[in-house]
């Protein structure tokens, strides 16, 4: 990768990028007034630095918490780095795998009595994120990444959700890679997407139509047989009234001992039974009438639940189109042997946090050698190129080398083909031993923590709070084709058994069927 190690700092780039250039002169004048022990700690803090070229948009992220450094990367290299002030002993940042959920350019700590943290980008939901604050030196925070003023202040505008945020025990940097289970994107594929999700969309919204007004024929047709069973009740029991008269009037007819006697027993039993045969006509008449009327009803609601499933189909597959021409995250995960993707569908949650990210596609993958470690890479589309895709890999956790863990794995080729064809830059893969974090959920990418290092500052918050999840008729019932939520924990989150638990922290473990018909 160009660049890779070039630390030159530029009084012209300091200029250009403004807040980091004066936050590093003043850095430098703070230094010349302190005393020589003071001094001697000072420079042992890496310093503020641009690159001295155009900086594109940052693609990722990298926090070294044994250099307490951070540097972000575009497509050709590092653009930014500066001091960071990561957890101190007992509330540890947690080392692994995150991305950019939510940001604040003013927020205030519900955690830690209102203190300010500027500039905040945050990357799980129970509170570790990237903001301004003061820098001592040395690892002092309650977990989340300090990054120095100026500097938290000039990247903010810079970054998007979604952006990487890689936090590595040791120093690490991406590398150039290739291998071919890498995503190799298809131009006829990529241009075919815009006709291909307005054509969904217009079948899907049909289909929400269709759907909408069988449930509309369903409701009627429910509601106008309602009254039925009342009404057949009302007339059975006049049936059963009549029939009791009937039955006592040939009781009195077979006691009358005169004729008169018998005259008047025979002239009740035949009003007797004339009312109880008008109440058995009245009684077959009306099973008569309701049968159609039963009939409508079991078959609206059958068409209604046709055109659910013909909704909900062509809303996913509207869906996946849409999402064609986003970048995509793949998590594989040796503890769990699962692969797993997200996209983000850019849409605002809908308590109010963040965006949601697509999470439809949950598969089993095969490892070859699965007791042994894989460990943590991170594989990142960084550009494109005349044949495909430029990649690059970081890697956080020692195991297999990252050629050697990627050819352990035999991902499903269906999966590959669904979303292969149409990857972009900033795509990426994750292989890890470790499994998700109880902290992935729909508002974010992935969460993955390295488990045998120390995660102080993750352990003592509180897991994410029960948030709105999937249903199946859309935002609100209004069927956008983004995600359909309802108010509940989130199902893809699921504390497991404690005896289970990695790093004395939850972790992910699904109870999301397993999907079967996303082709």
């Amino acid at each position: 990768m160009k660049n890779l190690m070039t630390t030159a700092q530029s009084t012209v780039a300091m200029r250009r990028w403004g807040p980091p250039g004066i936050v590093t002169l003043a850095a430098m004048v703070a230094f010349a007034t302190l005393g020589p022990a003071s001094a001697a700690k000072q420079a042992r803090q890496p310093a503020e630095a641009v690159a001295q070229r155009e900086a594109g948009e940052p693609i990722m992220a990298i926090v070294s918490i044994k250099s307490q450094q951070v540097t972000f990367y575009d497509a050709d290299g590092w653009i930014m780095r500066a001091p960071v002030s990561t957890g101190t002993t007992g509330r540890e940042t947690p080392a692994g795998v995150f991305a950019i959920v939510e940001k604040d350019k003013d927020h205030r700590s519900t955690m830690y009595d209102d203190a300010w943290m500027p500039n905040m980008q945050r990357i799980t939901w129970n509170g570790i994120a990237l903001h301004g604050g003061p820098l001592p030196g040395y690892a002092a925070s309650h977990g989340c990444v300090r990054m120095p003023f100026g500097f938290a202040e000039g990247l903010f505008d810079k970054t998007s959700i979604g952006m990487r945020v890689i936090i590595s025990p040791n120093d690490a940097a991406p590398v150039d890679f290739s291998h071919p289970s890498l995503f190799v994107p298809k131009r006829e594929a990529i241009a075919a997407v815009p006709s291909r999700a307005d054509k969904l969309s217009f079948e899907a919204e049909e289909a929400t139509r269709a759907a909408d007004e069988t449930k509309k024929a369903a409701a009627a047709a429910a509601k106008e047989a309602a009254s039925l069973p009342a009404s057949l009740r009302k007339l059975e029991q006049q049936k059963a009234r009549a029939d009791a008269e009937l039955a006592f009037a040939d009781k009195t007819l077979a006691n009358a001992k005169t004729d008169q006697a018998r005259a008047k027993a025979e002239e009740l039993k035949q009003k007797a039974a004339a009312k109880a045969a008008d109440a058995t006509t009245q009684l077959d008449a009306a099973k008569a009438a309701a049968q159609p009327k039963r009939d409508a009803v079991a078959a609206t609601k059958e068409a209604a639940k046709m055109a659910a499933a013909r909704k909900a189909d062509a809303v996913k597959a509207a869906t996946d189109a849409k999402l064609a021409l986003e970048p995509v995250s793949v998590y594989i995960s040796r503890a769990t042997q699962k692969l797993y993707v997200r996209r983000n569908t850019h849409k605002p949650a809908p308590d109010g946090g963040g965006e949601v990210f697509d999470t439809s596609i949950e598969v089993p993958v095969t490892i070859r050698n699965p007791d042994q470690p894989l460990g943590t890479h991170i594989f990142t589309a960084m550009a494109k190129t005349d044949t495909g895709l430029r990649w690059s890999v970081v890697t956080i956790e020692s195991g297999d080398d990252a050629k050697s863990a990627l050819d352990r794995i035999s991902i499903p080729q269906e999966v590959w083909d669904r979303i292969g064809p149409t990857a972009l830059p900033r795509s990426s893969i994750i292989i890890s031993d470790e499994p998700l974090s109880a902290e992935t959920n729909y508002r974010t990418e992935f969460v993955a923590v390295l488990s045998n290092h120390p995660q102080g500052g993750f352990i003592t918050r509180k897991p994410t709070a029960p948030m709105d999840i999937a249903s199946d008729d859309g935002w609100d019932n209004g069927g956008n084709g983004f995600g359909f939520f309802f108010q509940q924990r989130d199902p893809y989150a699921q504390p497991v058994n404690p005896r289970r638990q990695r790093g004395q922290y939850p972790y992910y473990q699904s109870t999301q069927p397993m999907q079967r018909s996303w082709w």
